[in-house]
C-alpha cells in the first residue's frame, strides 16, 4: 500500500481536534505538570497536533484556563434536591474537595476567571437555589456562600501543602518532628501528637467533616434565626 494512503487513512481515523478534546489534554498536563507548565505546544504534544492547529477551537491560554475551571466545576456534584440544605451542603462540599484533590492546580483559578463557563454558573446558580430553597434570604445566602468555600478552599490548601500524604507518611513525619524536638519543650505539641495524631486510625481527613460540621451547624436559615430578609426583626 502506497504510504499516501497509510498517511490519508491514518488521517482520517484519528479523532478530530474539538475545543472539548484541547480542553481535556490541558487539565491532563496541569494534573501532571502544574498550571505553569501549560502551553500551547505542551497541550498540542500528546494530541499529536501542532500547536497552530489549536487556536481553530480556542482563542488563547486564557480561554484554556477557562475551560479548565469550567471543566473542574463540571466534575463536583449539585446540591441534591431531595433533602435538606444542610445535607445539600456537605454533600457539594465533599465533592467539590475530591475535585481539587484530584486537580491541585485548580484551587488557585476556581473563582478568579471572568468569563465563566456553563459547569460553573450552574454550580454556583445550584448553590445558591439551595440555600434559597432552605430558607436562607439573598443576603444570608451571600454570607453561607462566603463562610462554606472560604472554609472548602482553607482547608483543601492545607491539605496541599501537608508533608505526608497517607497515614503512614504522616507517622514517620510526626515521629521525625518528636524526635527532633528537645525533651519537655513543646509539651502541648507533644501531647496532641501522641494522644491524637499518632493514635492508630487517625486521619487528617477527617478534620474536613468536623470542621464542615461546625460551620453548617453556625448556620441558620433566617427564620430560625430570628430574621426577615431584610435583616434582624427588632427585640422586645
Amino acid at each position: 500500500m502506497p504510504d499516501g494512503t497509510k498517511r490519508r487513512r491514518g488521517a482520517t481515523a484519528r479523532t478530530p481536534l474539538s475545543r472539548e478534546r484541547v480542553i481535556r489534554a490541558a487539565v491532563a498536563v496541569a494534573d501532571e505538570k502544574g498550571s505553569a507548565a501549560l502551553t500551547m505546544r505542551s497541550i498540542a504534544e500528546p494530541l499529536g497536533v501542532e500547536a497552530m492547529s489549536l487556536y481553530h477551537h480556542v482563542a488563547g491560554r486564557e480561554d484554556i484556563l477557562d475551560g479548565m475551571v469550567d471543566a473542574v466545576f463540571g466534575e463536583i456534584d449539585l446540591p441534591p434536591r431531595d433533602t435538606d440544605w444542610k445535607t445539600a451542603m456537605r454533600h457539594r462540599a465533599d465533592s467539590a474537595r475530591a475535585a481539587l484533590l484530584r486537580h491541585p492546580w485548580a484551587i488557585g483559578l476556581m473563582d478568579s476567571r471572568s468569563r465563566p463557563g456553563p459547569a460553573t454558573l450552574r454550580h454556583h446558580d445550584a448553590v445558591i437555589g439551595a440555600l434559597r430553597a432552605g430558607g436562607f434570604s439573598v443576603p444570608m445566602t451571600a454570607h453561607a456562600v462566603s463562610l462554606i468555600d472560604s472554609y472548602l478552599y482553607g482547608f483543601v490548601l492545607q491539605e496541599l501543602s501537608l508533608p505526608f500524604k497517607g497515614g503512614a507518611e504522616l507517622d514517620d513525619v510526626a515521629e521525625s518532628i518528636l524526635d527532633d524536638m528537645p525533651a519537655g519543650a513543646y509539651p502541648h505539641l507533644t501531647e496532641l501528637a501522641v494522644e491524637h495524631v499518632l493514635k492508630a486510625g487517625y486521619d487528617y481527613a477527617d478534620e474536613f467533616s468536623f470542621g464542615l460540621a461546625a460551620v453548617l451547624d453556625a448556620l441558620q436559615p433566617d427564620e430560625t434565626r430570628g430574621e426577615t430578609a431584610n435583616g434582624p426583626t427588632s427585640g422586645g
